[in-house]
């Protein structure tokens, strides 16, 4: 059920040293070209990356948070074309999250690495960072990385308690 799939998905950031079949990955990426977006704009694109030496290239592309990515078989660069569309940014997280729950529905696990508005140093933006590191050209601009692997250590799923009831309202604030 959808409802436990959401339940269970956990932001894991340990991989096991096992490849991801192509299958999976052809099926999470079909999955995020299904994602909805804005007036059916479209304006993301997903580069998938499995080789071992390009992950742990991309993992510093911010100054903290990003290094588990250099220990997880395969991570999904979303990118999307800022000037197709207004709402760009919310079209790439919905994608993204699809990629996640995608990943999630075939027993594997991820975790997001937020790269738009991050720096890889004082100097220089993460964007910028993964635009020169994998020949992304200029009208793209990049949202996040998913690191996707099988998991390498376990969380368990939340319960009905840890809900936060209180931030739901109906009808009025």
């Amino acid at each position: 059920m959808f409802y436990e799939l959401l339940k269970s998905r956990r932001s894991i950031r340990k991989f096991q040293n096992r490849e991801v079949e192509k299958q999976k990955l052809d099926l999470i990426l079909k999955g995020a070209l299904l994602a909805p977006s804005s007036r059916a704009r479209r304006p993301w694109e997903f580069i998938a990356v499995t080789d071992g030496e390009l992950l742990k290239k991309l993992s510093g592309c911010r100054d903290h948070g990003s290094e588990f990515l250099a220990g997880a078989p395969l991570g999904i660069i979303v990118i999307a074309d800022s000037g197709a569309c207004d709402v760009w940014i919310e079209d790439a997280s919905i994608a993204s999250i699809i990629i996640q729950l995608s990943a999630q529905s075939l027993d594997l696990s991820s975790c997001w690495i937020q790269v738009r508005e991050r720096f890889h140093s004082a100097q220089v933006k993460s964007e910028d960072y993964i635009k020169g590191a994998l020949g992304i050209p200029e009208k793209y601009s990049v949202e996040c990385i998913v690191a996707i692997g099988y998991a390498a250590e376990e969380k368990r799923a939340y319960g009905e308690n840890e809900l936060l009831h209180d931030k739901i309202h109906l009808n009025r604030f």
